[in-house]
């Protein structure tokens, strides 16, 4: 068993972890709050876009755009993977490279080529680690932070765009982190290219699509387009695959600072609990010692008298 002193060392040594976990606990938690007010504050630009995409309805069935075009047959994907660049975030790298993994091995099993793309330094090393091809070199950053902007999202958007333009893949999917709430972020993957003018729809969109009913009114047959439908829709397309990456983007981010918010946390709070045992042995170690000591004591001088 240690000895007193080892005790002792121990207990600094955990009190000095203790103060980096809770310094990067208190770094976590803002960075988290500033990334959540970004997600929130794009969160009514992308809805109405969706919106106004799904108003336009039949309006705009003409458009002829390679953003809306769906093979026959699938023949190569391109998937999207968003991690972080570094560690000490719980479950977040993991979580999403298990729905890669997954996600890739499906398509191979159908006879899909399958292109990867990863954003992140941690799932480089994954995929590079267990020997799955990837893009090394794409002409985008790939260890995107908290502090990326608009452009570096954009910048995305435009290659895998012209990609799908020139029809050398059929499909995008992202999988990232998925930010429903504070207290809720799951792993998804989620259909970019082609564009899918069914699902661009918000609960705002679904009750007006269903107006009519129950004596409600009914705008949607009277409106007039100036520019015309379809030049409307030619210019939202590219507008909806930039707004989905670049929320895909900042909900990846801002759910892994939540992830390392919760892992800081956690091992703040265990680290204090290891303390608290730790000094409780120490105790018993140094008055078993006192104790010792006495009876010697009181052993010596009853030997001399």
């Amino acid at each position: 068993m240690a000895g007193a002193k080892d005790i002792k060392n121990r207990i600094v040594s955990v009190k000095n972890t203790r103060k980096i976990t809770r310094t990067m606990e208190m770094v976590a938690t803002a960075k988290s709050k500033r990334m959540s007010n970004r997600v929130n504050a794009a969160r009514p630009y992308s809805l109405k876009v969706g919106e106004i995409m799904r108003l336009l309805g039949g309006a705009g069935d003409s458009v002829d755009s390679p953003l809306l075009r769906k093979p026959e047959h699938l023949k190569k994907v391109a998937l999207l993977t968003i991690t972080a660049n570094r560690g000490l975030c719980g479950g977040y790298n993991s979580n999403t490279l298990r729905l890669a993994r997954e996600t890739y091995e499906k398509y191979k099993s159908e006879g899909v080529e399958v292109v990867n793309y990863v954003i992140g330094k941690k799932g480089r090393a994954f995929f590079k680690f267990n020997r799955i091809p990837f893009e090394q070199d794409p002409p985008f950053r790939v260890d995107i932070d908290d502090l990326f902007t608009y452009e570096d999202s954009e910048a995305i958007s435009e290659y895998f765009m012209d990609l799908f333009a020139q029809g050398e893949i059929d499909r995008l999917e992202t999988i990232s982190m998925v930010y429903h709430s504070s207290a809720r972020q799951t792993p998804e993957k989620t259909l970019i290219l082609p564009v899918n003018r069914e699902e661009a729809e918000t609960e705002t969109g679904k009750k007006e699509r269903d107006c009519g009913k129950d004596g409600e009114p009914c705008f949607e047959a009277n409106v007039i387009y100036e520019p015309s439908p379809n030049l409307i829709m030619e210019t939202l397309l590219p507008l909806i695959v930039k707004t989905a990456i670049y929320r895909a983007l900042l909900e990846a981010v801002a759910t892994e600072q939540i992830f390392r918010r919760i892992a800081m946390k956690n091992a703040t709070d265990s680290a204090g609990e290891m303390i608290k045992i730790l000094t409780m042995t120490y105790n018993r170690k140094r008055q078993a010692a006192i104790t010792q000591e006495i009876s010697e004591i009181v052993a010596g001088a009853d030997s001399v008298g």
